[in-house]
Formats: structure tokens, sequence, C-alpha cells
């Protein structure tokens, strides 16, 4: 783990949404006086639910709305109305609570039932976002992931073919275990956010994490390993019960 990695241990779950969602306003305002927008890719998951509730309810006033696009790092491959759609979570959690124009919402098309055309249509829209050539990668102003007890993030899982994935940006992963695929940014994009914020919850997480932070299995073991931004921030928020087999 590169010791540029920011570790922020909370006490509480609450703790741990409140201190990123702080992030998130600094991380917003930061963009919007030196660019005039918010790039934010999402994460699905209970973890980050939770602090989708929270800016819905405490940073209604204190976010631009109005210059935050809204991207998502991963998705299930279901329609928008599935319960397991991440896009849904987020558009109930607090999309759907706040002043959002519509235009500044790009979901995954994940109800296309040819994962990859879906994922190709995204990388399209990303392209096109941010005006890349054909060896651009994204920045995004803030990335916000989570991770498995398995040590995956976005969708990418231990020993799955997208950990390889060098120049495609979306890629339609194929998880043996789950039996489909999940479409996902690849490595490359996550490394070149400007920063990059993991939110962990919960003793379930702890071994993992320990993993992740202190031990020497290779990435593809522990795929949020591999999450080391380039030129950009790594913060890690966790709980005390994530945090919990860290000898630190």
């Amino acid at each position: 783990m590169s010791s540029s990695a920011e570790i922020r241990i909370l006490t509480t779950p609450q703790e741990l949404f409140a201190a990123a969602g702080e992030e998130v306003v600094r991380a917003a305002d930061e963009a919007v006086n030196a660019r005039g927008k918010f790039t934010l890719a999402l994460s699905g998951g209970s973890t980050p639910k939770a602090l989708y509730n929270l800016l819905a309810t405490n940073a209604r006033t204190a976010l631009p709305w109005d210059r935050i696009y809204f991207f998502w790092g991963d998705e299930r491959h279901v329609p928008p109305t599935d319960p397991d759609s991440n896009y849904r979570m987020v558009n109930e959690a607090m999309l759907s609570k706040v002043p959002v124009p519509p235009a500044n919402v790009f979901r995954m098309e994940a109800e296309n039932p040819d994962a990859s055309a879906a994922a190709a249509a995204y990388e399209q829209t990303l392209r096109k976002f941010f005006q890349l050539d054909a060896n651009g990668v994204p920045r995004f102003d803030l990335i916000l992931l989570g991770m498995g007890p398995d040590g995956h993030t976005a969708s990418l899982f231990p020993g799955t073919e997208g950990l390889k994935e060098k120049s495609r940006l979306v890629i339609a992963n194929w998880v043996e275990k789950l039996k489909t695929h999940r479409l996902s940014f690849a490595l490359p994009v996550l490394n070149a956010g400007r920063c990059v914020a993991f939110l962990v919850s919960g003793t379930d997480k702890a071994p993992a994490l320990k993993a992740v932070l202190e031990g020497n299995d290779p990435g593809e073991q522990y795929p949020a390993k591999l999450v080391q931004p380039k030129d950009g921030k790594l913060i890690w928020f966790l709980d005390r019960a994530a945090a919990s087999s860290l000898s630190s």
C-alpha cells in the first residue's frame, strides 16, 4: 500500500458518513472554483447509500447541485427499475430529493441485454463528456468506492479478467461466483481520479481491509489494493469495526 494513502478511522458508521460528506462538499467547492463543474463517480452498496441519504438531507444547501455531474463507477446488469440497480438506489436515496438537472445524471444503460454493448456505450458517454481522444482517460474530481468482504471494489472482483484491462474505460466483467456480468470502470479510470475515497464499514470487512492495507497478497486476490491514484489523493474512510484488525 502506498504511503500516500490517508487513513481516517471514525468511531461509528454515522461519523464515517459525516466525514465522507464533508469531503464531498470540500471536493465540490474546489472543483467548481477551479473548473466550473464537479464530476462525481458514485458507488453502490449499503455504506455509500447512507452517505447519499445524508447528503440529500444535510448538504442540500451546501452543494452546487446544478454544477455536479453524476456518473456510476459500476452497475449491476439489470434495468434501472430493478431492486439491485445501483442507479435506482442512488436515485431513491439522493437524486430524487435534490435539485439536480436531469441532464447532469449519466447512468449506465444496464438494461441492454448485451453487457459488452452497454459498457461500450458508457465508455462513449465518458469520451464525449470529457472530450477525450482515443487514448484519453477521464479525470474525475471524486470517485467514491466501497469494498466487499472479498476485497472487491467497483465490480472488479478477485481473479476476474477485468483486472487486466488497460485500454478500455468501461468493461463488462464476468463474475463467475455470481454467474453474471457486472459493468465497471476499469482500473485506469479509478487510478486517474483527482481524489478517490473508499467508504468501508463493519466487522465483516476487517479481514479484507487488513489484507489490502497491510498484507502482501497480490492485488488480483484483493482488487482494492490495485486502486492507487497516480496523481491524485487516496482516502480510506473507515469505522472502528472495519479497522479492528489493523495493526496501527
